[in-house]
């Protein structure tokens, strides 16, 4: 009763905030600018409030004040050792038992609900997400903070849209909002924020709301800057380019970095499928056992704890040794592995500056020992292979190269850093196809480059298409009653049932085609069992709709049997590429004329309309005078028009009341707007009639 009651009190505060909006008369371009503001004001609190909860528990685990890495250094071996274990034991049951989408780092959940949810995220995630990450990075795991504040501001942004009930179309631009109010946040980079959410998030640099984006995103910078000061988050000595020849150092640098990026690449997700398929453990466990494997390294090399800034800025500084550098680079690439791979909460950004700064330091001190004369020093190529790592492993040189320009304010390193960052990305994606984001995504066969089509396919269920009528035929069945099932069945594909109902095989139309004309010398010859193909495919309820049509196109077949579960043989019903087609083809006009509607309706436009078939339109208007006070039924509108009234909507004190498909004998009033569907002609008719 409680939850039913809170349910209709956001409902009738959303419907008395949406009616204000309406009186204002908003265009649709001035609402979304609205609502950004509003995300990116949140997005900069959440990245804010995150940041200090980080703060506060590392403090109490590691009893230190703002120096993570002195902090762990002057730390017990064994509390070393046992805090990001206790760490990964509070987090597990978060992560396991509320929020599944807050393990991991994040981005690539943003992208699966841009793609198969429409931008849908639940409001709990971004609450849920800030409490796992900050106790995950604040008792020593290897992660950032900057994936975690991604993630709560995409969440934002998503909540705040599902608040306002904008289509999804803008629903995914205000995710996008949220995400690059995080990145600036996290960064105090409100141009990179921006390039974030459209090369990564939406994944379309041509998305036609950029504007409320980039609002967003500066919104979150404001608000940083005012809490915490204008700074860059890594000071750095002055920087020239040496020489004209020094150029070539960073083609190699770039490459280096385009092998270490995928080299972290196949060790996260080496480690996330031996946690998730591997090890034979309840899942809220397995953070603990990552944050014990975490500590045992930190024994050994305590920098690799945390989000590691304060070891970035050894190596920016040059206060590092280079074969300490070297190790730190595989060091942090395990640590970071185990930690995100076991259920831990966090961001992949600042292990890939970490890596990038190390093996920078590492390659700066190896060419500059050779060449003192043409070479900058170690710290120039740390600085510089910080975004060639954050480009290999992310596959957005753009970004990355904004990122560290805004991170540095150092205009001289621009040249070097283009360079560096394309030749990472260019490596890194020739060893692997898919960048540390989209492979996630693969992996759980979610399409990213096929574009919509394939992902509207995965959002279908089998379960509401397939049929529960269908013809079979009986393993005992002789050949002659096989050829009169197919002549009188609807397919031609026909599955073969044994006496318990469970299916062993399958006959086709071409198999029996090709014995036709021996029908009689085979009908007491052959049955059934003998001639059915036992190699098929079937599919259960709980696939979807793009794994049914992979099968049916690897088998040639036009229709695939569906079975009750994933280890049974028993049949339920046929589910035909027909169907699959037809369900496709409904759920992309639905899209196309909900959200085009919706849009239309909900942006304020004088009189909104969708086009949906050539000549014909939906449209809303206001009832001519001659129509008011009389009922449907009088008016005869379908008769005398050749127009439907799908739906009215009335006025009311905190908003409109839509009454869906009226009866005939509703009256229609004054203040009444009238949704009408027919041809374009009709419609401007009964539009201009007094």
């Amino acid at each position: 009763m409680e939850f039913t009651f809170l349910k209709k009190s956001y409902n009738n505060f959303s419907l008395k905030t949406l009616s204000l909006l309406k009186k204002f008369r908003l265009t649709e371009h001035t609402f979304m600018i609205i609502v950004a503001i509003i995300i990116g004001v949140l997005g900069g609190f959440a990245g804010i409030g995150i940041r200090a909860m980080i703060l506060w528990i590392s403090e109490f685990s590691f009893r230190g004040g703002i120096h993570f890495l002195d902090s762990v250094l002057n730390t017990s071996w064994y509390w070393i050792l046992l805090i990001p274990a206790i760490g990964g034991l509070v987090v597990g049951p978060i992560i396991y038992f509320f929020a599944p989408e807050a393990k991991g780092h994040g981005v690539p959940e943003v992208m699966e609900a841009i793609l198969l949810k429409a931008g849908a995220i639940r409001p709990r995630v971004a609450f849920l997400k800030a409490i796992a990450s900050a106790i995950s990075i604040g008792t020593g795991g290897s992660v950032g903070r900057e994936g975690p504040i991604i993630q709560i501001g995409s969440s934002l942004g998503s909540m705040v849209g599902q608040f306002f009930r904008v289509p999804s179309r803008r629903l995914k631009t205000l995710v996008g909002c949220g995400a690059a109010a995080g990145i600036a946040a996290a960064f105090n980079a409100p141009i990179a924020g921006a390039l974030f959410a459209v090369e990564i998030i939406l994944m379309d640099f041509a998305v036609a709301q950029f504007s409320p984006i980039v609002i967003s995103s500066v919104m979150a910078t404001v608000i940083s800057r005012t809490f915490e000061g204008d700074f860059a988050a890594f000071i750095v000595p002055k920087y020239q380019l040496a020489s004209p020849y020094e150029i070539a150092f960073y083609f190699v640098l770039g490459a280096l970095g385009g092998l270490a990026a995928y080299l972290f690449i196949k060790g996260l997700y080496f480690c996330e499928d031996f946690f998730d398929n591997r090890l034979k453990l309840p899942g809220y466990v397995k953070p603990a056992i990552g944050g014990l494997l975490v500590g045992a390294i930190a024994l050994e090399f305590p920098q690799i704890m945390g989000v590691g800034y304060d070891s970035i800025n050894n190596a920016l500084y040059g206060n590092m040794i280079w074969y300490i550098a070297f190790g730190l680079i595989f060091m942090k690439i395990i640590a970071t592995s185990i930690t995100l791979g076991s259920g831990g909460s966090g961001g992949i950004f600042a292990p890939s500056l970490f890596m990038g700064a190390m093996l920078g330091y590492f390659f700066g001190s190896f060419v500059h020992q050779l060449f003192p004369s043409i070479t900058a020093t170690p710290g120039a190529y740390a600085l510089v292979a910080m975004g060639g790592l954050v480009a290999g492993t992310t596959r957005a040189p753009i970004t990355a190269i904004i990122i560290v320009f805004e991170l540095t304010n150092d205009y001289h390193i621009i040249l070097p850093l283009m360079i560096t960052c394309i030749i990472s990305t260019i490596i890194s994606s020739q060893l692997s196809r898919e960048s540390i984001y989209t492979l996630k995504l693969v992996m759980r066969n979610i399409g990213i480059k096929e574009g919509m089509e394939t992902n509207v396919m995965a959002s279908i269920p089998v379960k509401d298409v397939y049929r529960t009528e269908f013809d079979h035929i009986s393993t005992s069945d002789n050949f002659s009653q096989v050829v009169n099932k197919v002549i009188r069945g609807r397919g031609v594909e026909f599955p073969v049932l044994n006496p318990e109902g469970n299916i062993t095989g399958i006959i086709s139309l071409d198999v029996i085609k090709d014995q036709m004309f021996e029908r009689e010398s085979l009908k007491d010859l052959l049955i059934a069992g003998d001639i059915a193909n036992t190699k098929f495919d079937t599919i259960s309820l709980e696939e979807n709709c793009k794994s049914a049509l992979d099968k049916l196109r690897l088998h040639h077949y036009e229709g695939l049997p569906v079975i009750e579960s994933e280890n049974s043989k028993k049949i339920i019903g046929i589910i035909w590429k027909k169907d699959i087609l037809d369900a496709y083809n409904k759920a992309i006009d639905r899209r196309e004329i909900t959200s085009s509607l919706a849009s239309s309706i909900a942006m304020k436009s004088e009189e909104p309309q969708v086009h949906f078939l050539e000549g014909y339109s939906i449209n809303e208007i206001k009832p001519p005078r001659s129509f008011i006070g009389k009922s449907i039924k009088e008016l005869n509108i379908r008769a005398r028009f050749g127009i439907d009234v799908l739906s009215v909507k009335t006025k009311e004190k905190w908003g409109d009341k839509i009454n869906a498909i009226p009866g005939s004998d509703y009256v229609i009033q004054k203040d009444d707007r009238l949704v009408i569907a027919g041809e374009i002609k009709n419609i401007n008719i009964l539009r201009n009639l007094d």
